[in-house]
């Protein structure tokens, strides 16, 4: 039997990495899509705002899996334009190019985001809780979604709400790099923004697994949502504590008003009830094992 190929569009990024481990432990060929000049091997240069350059890579690779992970993810990021030209657009560019290719794909993976539910206090959120986009970004992710069920019925697409997760090589643009960044240094002082908020964390490693989980059960996951997610909120107040009990000393904390976003999410706990459905066997890391393996990486 031929080993089947396996794509990942952001190949480059902090997800990717992890997600071509997963799919090369499984047995998967596995091949990345960028946008820039890459020396990885088995790379194919394309644009997602590029549908021409998109039809030649598939039509040329012919995977049978695809894990879309490309596109812009920081919340923060300045253009909201580009939000929609990259994470609707260039998603709806990479099924239309698939498209050509769909008899021989068993599972297209697209990675949305929980922030499509925005703000929430009622508890738990089940993948039935009604979308309630807060920002720009929140929102091109559930454009996308919505566009996505437009293939359904000829692309086996499934599509994973991953709530945020965090690991070793994530920049510190993101919050808990960031906070581990200083306690690497032995800061005694650090700045942030609102801390009375709460998130559901996650490890990237479990994610990448459960990823791979929903691609090889594709049987009874194509067609629907699932959140990633380890069903625990933790307070940025909670995480402090945890990186000062991990690295043995207290850091003074400042809130800056210029890092308090308009619009910020107080309260995001996922419910990975679906998702354990059909992959028994996932469980998420608790943080404190992910905060401690980022510290000991960052200070070698």
């Amino acid at each position: 039997m031929s080993v089947k190929r396996a794509l990942i569009t952001g190949l480059g990024g902090f997800t990717g990495y992890y997600m071509a481990l997963e799919l090369e432990s499984a047995g998967y060929e596995v091949h990345g899509l960028g946008s820039e000049e890459s020396s990885q091997p088995n790379y194919h240069r394309a644009d997602l705002t590029d549908a021409g350059s998109l039809r030649a890579v598939m039509d040329r690779l012919r995977p049978a899996v695809v894990v879309h992970l490309a596109g812009i993810a920081f919340v923060g990021h300045g253009n909201a334009d580009a939000f929609y030209r990259v994470n609707l657009m260039g998603s709806r560019n990479l099924l239309e190019a698939l498209s050509g290719v769909a008899d021989g794909l068993d599972c297209v993976l697209l990675a949305s985001s929980a922030n499509v539910y925005g703000n929430r206090t009622e508890g738990v959120i089940g993948e039935d809780v009604l979308p309630d986009p807060a920002n720009d970004y929140a929102v091109s992710k559930l454009a996308m979604e919505y566009m996505a069920k437009l293939w359904l019925p000829k692309l086996p697409i499934v599509i994973a709400r991953p709530f945020n997760y965090t690991g070793v090589g994530q920049t510190e643009s993101f919050l808990l790099p960031k906070i581990v960044g200083h306690f690497c240094r032995r800061a005694q002082h650090i700045e942030l923004g609102n801390l009375d908020v709460w998130r559901d964390f996650n490890d990237v490693r479990r994610v990448a697994s459960a990823y791979r989980g929903m691609i090889q059960a594709s049987v009874r996951t194509v067609g629907q949502v699932f959140n990633v997610c380890s069903g625990r909120a933790t307070s940025l107040r909670e995480v402090i504590a945890l990186m000062e009990e991990i690295a043995g000393y207290s850091i003074d904390v400042a809130v800056n008003p210029a890092f308090v976003r308009a619009n910020e999410v107080r309260t995001l706990t996922g419910s990975a009830a679906r998702l354990n459905e059909v992959i028994p066997e996932w469980q998420p890391l608790p943080l404190k094992d992910t905060l401690t393996w980022m510290y000991e990486a960052g200070c070698r």
